[in-house]
C-alpha cells in the first residue's frame, strides 16, 4: 500500500519527545524522511530507531532553537541536499515561569519569546523558499488554548503563544496565492511532561496521549489539505476560523 507522504521531507522542531515525537514518528509512518531538530542528542537516536522500524529514515539535527543562525545552516544544507521542503512542523515551545506579570524574570520571558515566538519566525524566513519548491508546501504550527483563553500566572506562555498565531496567520496570508498551506493546531490538554509541569495534581491518565494527538496533525501535512489560515482544534475535530472578520466602523 503506498504511503501518502513516501519521498517526502518533514521537518519537525521539538522532535526528542511529546507532541513533537509523536508526530515524526507519525509523519514517518506516512512515508515521509524526517528532519527532526531538537536540542537531546539521545532522544534524537531514539527517534532515528523509530522512523527505521516505521520504513523510513531521518536526519537529526542537534539545536537549540535559539540558535537563530543554526536554522539558516539548516536551511542551506536542506537545499543542498533536497532542493525543497515539503512540510514543516513548528513544534518546539517552552512554558516558562508560572507567576504573575509582575514577577516574571525578564530572562525567563526573553527565552519564551525567543523559543516560542522569535524562532518560529526565523524558521520561516529560513525556510520559506524551500516550502515553496515543493509542489505542495505544508507548514504546521503547534498552538495552545492559551492563546484565547488567557489564565492568571501563564502570561509569557500567553501572549508568545498569540503571537504565535498572529505569526501564522500573517504566512498564510502572504503565500495564499502559492502552493504552500499554513496551519495552526491546537491539541489542547495531553498526556506531556511540560503539561505535567504546568497541572501537577492532574491525572495525566485522562488526557489523550501524544500519539493520539499527533495523528490528527498528519492529515494537515498532505497535499489533499486545501485549508490555510486556519486553526485544527483536537477537541473540536475540525478546523475553526481565527476570528469572524472585521465589521467595518460605520462613520460617526
Amino acid at each position: 500500500m503506498s504511503k501518502p507522504l513516501a519521498e517526502k521531507i518533514a521537518l519537525v522542531t521539538g522532535a526528542s519527545r511529546g507532541i513533537g515525537r509523536a508526530t515524526a514518528l507519525a509523519l514517518a509512518r506516512a512515508g515521509a524522511h524526517i528532519v527532526a531538530v531538537a536540542r537531546t542528542v539521545g532522544a534524537l537516536e531514539e527517534i532515528d530507531d523509530a522512523a527505521r522500524a516505521a520504513g523510513s529514515s531521518a536526519t537529526l539535527v542537534p539545536l537549540d532553537m535559539r540558535d537563530y543562525a543554526g536554522l539558516y545552516r539548516l536551511a542551506s544544507a536542506l537545499k543542498e541536499r533536497y532542493q525543497r521542503l515539503d512540510v514543516m512542523i513548528g513544534n518546539a515551545g517552552v512554558v516558562g515561569q508560572r507567576s504573575p506579570l509582575d514577577h516574571i524574570d525578564p530572562q525567563n520571558w526573553d527565552e519564551v519569546m525567543a523559543v516560542n515566538v522569535t524562532a518560529n519566525w526565523h524558521l520561516i524566513r529560513a525556510m520559506d523558499a524551500l516550502l515553496k519548491r515543493s509542489a505542495a508546501g505544508r507548514a504546521v504550527f503547534i498552538t495552545s488554548g492559551a492563546a484565547t483563553h488567557a489564565r492568571a500566572y501563564s502570561g509569557a506562555y500567553s501572549v508568545s503563544k498569540a503571537a504565535l498565531d498572529a505569526l501564522a496567520r500573517v504566512y498564510a496570508a502572504e503565500t495564499e496565492s502559492t502552493s504552500v498551506r499554513v496551519n495552526l493546531f491546537n491539541p489542547g490538554p495531553t498526556r506531556t511532561r511540560m503539561r505535567a509541569q504546568v497541572m501537577p495534581g492532574e491525572d495525566p491518565m485522562t488526557l489523550p496521549t501524544p500519539e493520539t494527538v499527533a495523528e490528527r496533525i498528519v492529515p494537515l501535512c498532505l497535499p489533499s489539505c486545501t485549508e490555510t489560515g486556519k486553526l485544527y482544534d483536537f477537541r473540536a475535530g475540525n478546523f475553526l476560523q481565527f476570528m469572524p472578520p472585521a465589521m467595518t466602523p460605520q462613520m460617526t
